[in-house]
């Protein structure tokens, strides 16, 4: 034995062995379902059933979708060319619906010499939030994103440009009264005078110069009436208007309610509170029905803005909660360090305190669009015909009576894609604004 080990001579290794494969356990798909699926007896238990109700799902839906007919001018024909080629018991979508009625869902009843025009305005507010939502947009951009609101009325409703133009210069107006009147009276007499001066310039002036100007140079766009607005384009405006006007009225709502001046704190609590105690549905037949008996007689105030406002309205209260969290999530320490570097009020709250706070309520924020824009279906219940209210209209006349399903899960795949691009903006907004792994 001691002379086998005085032989024995050492071994080192010069070259390295080629890297071995993982056991099939630890690698791809395998190790992903051990991880995931199948970590625990329970979790077996689980999968297994979530698999079966998938299949169970599945099988009843795909022979509807596969066995679907796309081609047809009624019903009644969908019916026939599924007996010829599937049989008279097989399940059969009707998409023919889509393909014969998706511009009456899409438009309403808007003329259909001038579906040009809501296809302009919507790729205008595409182009305008551009600069808004990326940061790689030109700033000067910016000018456009606000004439953009002017532009997309002048499109949808049509009429004389010179309305519209003169009511764009009313901001112009109270940006130079601020401007001028801060210069020498300070802050609060010139947030006033931006407030007063264009309101007694919209009252006042607009109405008379539009229709001078309308007279002398009539150019413009043919009118379209708001009843003729429908469908998704129906939706679309009041969504985004109620989004866009929402917001900044939240946030000073959100401010207010933080306020320690009483007046303008009561002020705010009590429009809050009142807002979210009632529901939506009420507030728009409060809109359609009863507005008008606090109005002069005579006054004809439009449904449509009528209901924009108290869309608008309703999810500024929600927004004012939801910001304030934000608000309340920060620490005490930012308010101290905005006094420490000798800021006001309204400086601290835009240098330091807002952004800070809006970062934080992103996901609730967008989660109250996402809530705004699916609520727009309730215009229904006030005459207003939006993509359910038009789904009976379809199925009124009698080449589509008896269709349901596949009106609905058009109009369903529809809002999916609105909601859900707003939902991977606030997650791409998110990790933006991340800076925990700075």
């Amino acid at each position: 034995m001691s002379d086998t080990h005085a032989q024995t001579v050492s071994y080192v290794r010069d070259t390295m062995l080629p890297q071995a494969e993982p056991p099939l356990r630890d690698k791809g798909a395998v190790k992903w379902m051990r991880e995931n699926l199948f970590s625990s007896w329970l979790n077996a238990i689980l999968t297994v059933l979530s698999l079966f109700v998938v299949y169970w799902i599945v099988s009843h839906l795909y022979p509807w979708f596969a066995n679907s007919v796309w081609r047809a001018g009624s019903l009644t024909e969908c019916r026939e060319i599924r007996d010829a080629t599937v049989g008279s018991d097989a399940p059969s979508a009707c998409f023919a619906v889509i393909a014969d009625r998706w511009q009456q869902l899409l438009f309403g009843f808007y003329p259909k010499e001038y579906y040009w025009r809501p296809v302009l305005a919507l790729v205008v507010f595409l182009v305008s939030l551009w600069p808004v939502l990326f940061d790689n947009a030109p700033r000067k951009m910016l000018f456009f994103t606000l004439a953009a609101p002017f532009i997309m009325f002048a499109l949808l409703w049509g009429g004389p440009i010179w309305g519209p133009l003169f009511v764009a210069l009313g901001f112009v107006l109270g940006y130079f009264a601020y401007e001028l009147v801060n210069k020498s009276a300070g802050p609060l007499a010139a947030t006033l005078a931006a407030i007063i001066l264009p309101l007694l310039y919209w009252f006042y002036l607009v109405g008379p110069l539009a229709g001078l100007f309308s007279s002398v140079a009539p150019i413009g766009f043919e009118y379209v009436d708001s009843k003729d607005f429908g469908g998704f384009t129906l939706s679309v405006v009041i969504g985004v208007a109620g989004i866009v006007l929402s917001l900044p009225l939240g946030i000073l709502l959100a401010l207010g309610r933080s306020s320690d001046l009483f007046l303008i704190n009561k002020v705010s609590v009590g429009f809050i509170e009142i807002i979210r105690g009632v529901p939506l549905i009420v507030w728009l037949f409060t809109a359609s029905l009863l507005l008008n008996y606090f109005l002069p007689p005579g006054t004809n105030f439009d449904l449509m803005l009528r209901v924009i406002i108290m869309v608008t309205l309703f999810s500024a209260a929600y927004i004012a909660e939801v910001v304030r969290g934000g608000l309340a999530a920060l620490p005490k320490g930012q308010y101290e360090a905005a006094d420490a570097l000798g800021l006001d009020y309204w400086k601290a709250m835009r240098l330091i305190i807002l952004p800070q706070a809006l970062k934080i309520s992103i996901p609730g924020i967008v989660n109250t669009f996402i809530g705004l824009f699916k609520d727009t279906t309730l215009v229904v219940f006030i005459g207003l015909l939006d993509p359910i209210g038009l789904t009976n209209a379809i199925r009124a006349s009698t080449d589509w009576n008896g269709v349901y399903w596949e009106l609905f899960v058009f109009i369903g795949l529809m809002f999916f894609i609105f909601c859900f691009s707003m939902g991977r903006y606030s997650l791409y907004l998110e990790k933006k604004l991340q800076r925990e792994h700075r």
